[in-house]
Parts: C-alpha cells; sequence; structure tokens
C-alpha cells in the first residue's frame, strides 16, 4: 500500500511539471525608482562625476554604529554645508597640490548626519574616518558660518580626518611618535589645553596618541593662518612644550613635503583665503 500510494503521489507531482503555464514576461519585482533632485545633481556635478566621492545625506543603518540617536540633516542645510567643505577643502587642495590630488586621495564617500555624536565619556565626535575609504560628518544642522569659531573647528575635523587618509596612503615616519613618547594618554579628555600645550601637544586630544597627534598638529595649521598659528605656539609658557610642537610642525612640513610635493604652509594660506571668503 506504501508503494502505491508514492507511485500516485510521484505521478501527480510530474503531472503538475508537464502542465505548462503562461508565465508573464514583465518582472513582478518593481525596481523602486526615484527622482532625482536639484541637491542630488549638484553632489552628482561637484563630487560624485569630478572626484569619485558619493555624498549620503539620508540616514542608512548600516554606515553607523547601532546605540547612539542619530538623524539625518535638514535637506535645506546639505548645499550650503557641501558648498563650503569644496572651497575651503578640495578647492584649496587643489589648487595647491595639483587638480588630480583629490581624485587620487580622497574618501570614496563622505556621509552626512544632522546632529551630534555624543560619546559615554561626555565627548562629542564631529567627525571620523572609516578606513581610509569613507568620512563621516556629524553636526551638519548646527553649522554657521556667523559663528567663526565653530565653523573653523567644524572645519579642523574635516582636516583632521582627511589627514587620518593621506596618511594611510603614505605613512609618516615612526619617529614622530619619539618626540613625546610619555605623554600619550587614553584620558586626554581630561588634560586642560595649557597642560596639554606645556607637555608638547597642540590640543588634548592629540595626546591620545601619535596618530590623532599627527592630524591634530596638521589640521591645526589648516585651520588658522600662519599668524594666527605662530601666534598660538608662542604664547605657551613652557619652553620645552613650546620646542617639542615646533619640532612636530617641523616634520608635518617634511612629511607633506617630501610625500606628497606639498608646502604645507602655501597651503594653510589657500585654506585661510577659502575660510575668510565663507565666513559672514
Amino acid at each position: 500500500m506504501k508503494k502505491i500510494s508514492i507511485i500516485a503521489v510521484l505521478a501527480l507531482s510530474l503531472a503538475a511539471c508537464n502542465n505548462k503555464e503562461s508565465l508573464n514576461s514583465e518582472s513582478v519585482l518593481k525596481p523602486r525608482v526615484t527622482a532625482k533632485t536639484p541637491l542630488d545633481t549638484y553632489i552628482y556635478n561637484n563630487f560624485q562625476k569630478p572626484y569619485n566621492i558619493i555624498v549620503t545625506y539620508n540616514y542608512i543603518d548600516a554606515d553607523f554604529e547601532m546605540g547612539k540617536y542619530f538623524y539625518p540633516p535638514t535637506e535645506t542645510k546639505v548645499q550650503p554645508m557641501l558648498e563650503i567643505v569644496k572651497k575651503v577643502w578640495i578647492d584649496a587642495y587643489s589648487e595647491v597640490a595639483g587638480p588630480n590630488f583629490i581624485k587620487e586621495v580622497a574618501p570614496r564617500q563622505i556621509s552626512l548626519i544632522g546632529g551630534y555624536n555624543v560619546n559615554p565619556s561626555g565627548t562629542i565626535t564631529l567627525g571620523f574616518a572609516d578606513s581610509g575609504m569613507k568620512i563621516t560628518l556629524f553636526n551638519v544642522d548646527q553649522l554657521d558660518t556667523h559663528n567663526h569659531s565653530g565653523t573653523r573647528q567644524y572645519f579642523h575635523t574635516i582636516q583632521h580626518e582627511y589627514c587620518h587618509i593621506i596618511n594611510q596612503k603614505k605613512p609618516y615616519s615612526s619617529e614622530y611618535g619619539k618626540i613625546t613618547p610619555s605623554g600619550y594618554t587614553a584620558n586626554w579628555y581630561n588634560v586642560r589645553e595649557a597642560d596639554a600645550n606645556a607637555a608638547g601637544f597642540i590640543t588634548p586630544y592629540s595626546m591620545l596618541n601619535d596618530i590623532e597627534d599627527f592630524a591634530e598638529m596638521t589640521s591645526g595649521m589648516l585651520s588658522m593662518s600662519k599668524t594666527a598659528w605662530d601666534a598660538k605656539i608662542n604664547a605657551i609658557s613652557s619652553a620645552t612644550g613650546k620646542e617639542a610642537i615646533r619640532k612636530k610642525e617641523a616634520f608635518v612640513v617634511a612629511y607633506f613635503k617630501s610625500e606628497w610635493g606639498i608646502d604645507i604652509y602655501q597651503l594653510q594660506a589657500k585654506v585661510e583665503e577659502q575660510m575668510l571668503s565663507v565666513l559672514q
């Protein structure tokens, strides 16, 4: 009886398989069509097409760590912010280092978030670079070019994260970390800036490790004029701290010149010129 039942089931199955049905030639899986906005066109023409940089401003879960409250930037804030990013960062580098520099040494994605990224320590992360491929920028909604110090700090962050990408392409010598080896600490956020300066660090955050130290030195130079930079260093009361920072400055200058053919003081002047043109 079992054998007969199995044969009957197989027969029915074969009959069903031989039953030809007319299938619709059009797929039922419809691709999602999203109209390109003027903002998308701006991003394509100014970032993606010339530099192969994708800019995302719609929140994508997979791009960010879980457990934090992030939200996309207000859409009307995105293009004004990107126009400044292009002028102060991309255009300045392109003019000094050549039109192909950003094309060859650039993140492939810039992700934008509207609000703050607050850490458990109470510190705020304004941006970070991910494996040399992506830069994430937070706090887009709060960028205000009337707030000069805030705008400079924002672009300090951009220059800092871009420096990481540059260093990943061509690492600097390990000798840099030997200038102030004993000063690095995971508790940098408990150090006052004056104390960090006295210990030979341009900011408390530069005390985290030599990687952040190098990026802070570079971004510090590229977020103010040379006159302002020199005044900042000369105001440090500790002679040893001042000497250490000047050694680091010389190291950064030599790195950009030998590895990239860039006069960082010329780049500093161009960035400052571009910055002054956008501050209101």
